[in-house]
């Protein structure tokens, strides 16, 4: 039977990542973190890790088979979330990284994605609320008048309302150019709201007072496309002299989904009787660069969803394969004894690919945030850019890698298992559902393609390259320097050619023949965000093989880190290499193909 308890994700995986590879206390000299330490950030995480296998692993499964459901014009939540809810409130995870002045922590946001990487393993569903409840809540304090902080922003960060990101609509999917919604101003300074918006995750619950919609509109005679779009406050709820008033917010239905069960997606209609009131966020036609906020942490969210996913999964199939016999080790007689199935070969293959995927994406995605962290408090003009470019760059890949290469993790721990890995009494076949969901929010991995080469690469004119080659290089220095296998860095820095001239080619190719050149988008994207881990798993190599030579005691999880690093330069990086000459062959196939051949 399944095993009754989880790490999720090991300590000491985060633990080495945060402070042994990143040294995140050095992020304290930072006047906007000079109050904090060590001590604070592991008082923090130890709370959120023990909520996280206390309270809401054990929520996981009833929350999986028993879905929210719609039923007499409202979505009826599990009634877990409950008393599930208000803990996260308790512990200040809404707001943990945000000011002194809103009542939050003024933690670092890598610390906070740490913690939240427990959550996200333990149950994604009841962690998607408080995650998107915070986003929401963080753009209204970001670009909110006064009062829609004082009126919307306090009740979310406190716990008692949640909050959501209203974009997509049935007609446009994620054409954000083709949004409908539209908003007539009156002389009240409210906007009357018309319109539909469907895929709303969260977007209505059993368990708070009210839900705050964040909400893209048209108003009314506004230009068209991006530029003619304005963000909006948008409650269930409106306050009206005091009190709670219906807003004319119907939630028209929810969809069933392969994954997330646990959190609704609905679909929303506004002003079905002329009477949704919204509120301005900001100034009017910026609504889509101030939502950017929002979505921009949505991605990285999304990533480590991924990541979170891909690791508890994987520590299912590593109990599992320690306890399972089966079978004899390769070569050895009829008569000699039944090893547990980690013996085998294959099974320690799919563990280790499984290990280097979600451990090198945790490690990229902390890595990312610290950056995010520089970026937004460094007074370093130089470091602040730096940081920012890094950020901006890899938001794409900690968007998709995670969520990708963690599908065929997942499906490689519902391997491990065999005939019950398939089954509902063990949990991974519903953490490969979970995963699929990952490369669809918040932009399919097309989209994160596009965007990568596009605006991220192209659009910089090769800064962004520069910037993240500079990051590879002090890699490799660094690798070199404590005495790790020389062949690591010497892929890296081919590979890294290989990106180069990758993208300079298609730079070429897309002055002339830009939908020839974005078709193999996907693969460049596949193809970075390889190397970018590789990157990632050289810095870890570094790390471990500096404790081995300073006689660190514990050995054995520092040959893992080692031998993980090796896997992925043997047997991944080169896969993605590959990938180079298909890019830019420019072969015909997917422009040719005409629809009728199908």
């Amino acid at each position: 039977m399944p095993s009754a308890y989880n790490p999720l994700i090991q300590d000491r995986t985060l633990e080495f990542i945060l402070y042994d590879m990143l040294q995140i206390e050095r992020l304290c000299e930072l006047p906007h973190f000079e109050d904090h330490g060590r001590e604070t950030f592991d008082m923090f995480m130890g709370a959120c890790r023990r909520f996280a296998r206390e309270v809401l692993f054990d929520s996981y499964r009833p929350m999986d088979q028993e879905g929210a459901f719609y039923q007499d014009g409202r979505v009826q939540t599990h009634p877990l979330m409950e008393t599930i809810y208000p803990q996260f409130a308790e512990l200040g995870l809404l707001n943990a990284s945000r000011p002194y002045e809103v009542d939050g922590q003024q933690l670092p946001e890598v610390v906070l994605m740490a913690a939240t990487a427990y959550l996200a393993a333990a149950n994604l569903s009841a962690h998607g609320f408080g995650a998107l409840t915070s986003g929401a809540a963080h753009l209204i304090e970001t670009f909110g008048s006064p009062e829609l902080k004082k009126t919307y922003m306090e009740p979310m960060y406190a716990g008692c309302w949640t909050g959501t990101m209203a974009l997509t609509e049935p007609q446009a999917g994620s054409g954000l150019n083709d949004v409908q919604t539209r908003a007539t101003p009156t002389e009240e300074g409210h906007y009357l709201i018309r319109g539909s918006k469907v895929f709303i995750s969260g977007g209505d619950n059993s368990f708070t007072e009210n839900v705050v919609h964040l909400a893209l509109a048209r108003i009314d005679g506004a230009p068209a496309g991006t530029k003619g779009i304005s963000l909006f406050v948008v409650p269930r709820l409106r306050a009206e002299a005091g009190k709670l008033v219906d807003n004319d917010v119907t939630t028209a239905g929810t969809f069933h989904k392969l994954g997330w069960r646990g959190i609704p997606s609905i679909a929303l209609n506004f002003g079905e009787e002329n009477a949704c009131h919204g509120y301005l966020v900001g100034e009017p036609h910026r609504g889509l660069s101030y939502m950017f906020q929002m979505m921009n942490g949505a991605r990285l969210g999304i990533g480590l969803n991924g990541v979170a996913t891909a690791m508890v999964a994987y520590e299912e199939a590593l109990e599992y394969a320690k306890n399972r016999p089966q079978g004899r080790k390769f070569g050895h007689p009829a008569s000699s004894p039944v090893v547990n199935i980690i013996e085998h070969a294959d099974v320690r293959r799919m563990l280790l690919k499984q290990k280097s995927v979600a451990e090198g994406a945790l490690a990229l995605l902390l890595t990312i945030t610290c950056f995010a962290d520089v970026a937004a408090q460094s007074q370093d003009d130089l470091e602040r850019r730096h940081a920012e470019q890094l950020l901006e760059l890899l938001t794409p890949i900690c968007k998709t890698f995670p969520a990708e290469k963690g599908f065929e993790s997942n499906a490689l721990a519902v391997q491990v298992l065999g005939g019950y890995g398939y089954t509902s009494e063990y949990l991974p076949e519903s953490y490969l559902r979970d995963q699929k969901l990952n490369s669809i929010h918040e932009g399919t991995t097309g989209i994160q393609s596009i965007d990568l080469l596009g605006r991220k690469v192209l659009g910089t004119g090769g800064a962004s390259l520069e910037s993240f080659a500079s990051e590879v290089k002090k890699a490799t220095e660094a690798a070199k320097a404590a005495g790790v296998d020389a062949r690591y860095s010497a892929q890296l820095e081919e590979a890294l050619g290989v990106l180069a001239a990758t993208t300079a080619t298609l730079g070429q190719k897309a002055q002339a023949e830009p939908e020839v050149a974005f078709q193999h988008s996907a693969d460049y994207l596949e193809m970075f965000g390889t190397i970018t881990v590789a990157w990632q798993w050289l810095c870890m190599a570094t790390t471990a093989q500096s404790k081995l030579k300073a006689g660190h005691h514990d050995e054995a999880f520092m040959r893992g880190k080692l031998a993980a690093a090796q896997y992925f330069f043997e047997n991944e990086l080169p896969r993605a290499l590959a990938l180079a000459p298909i890019i830019t062959g420019f072969g015909g196939s997917f422009l040719e193909m005409q629809a009728e051949w199908f």
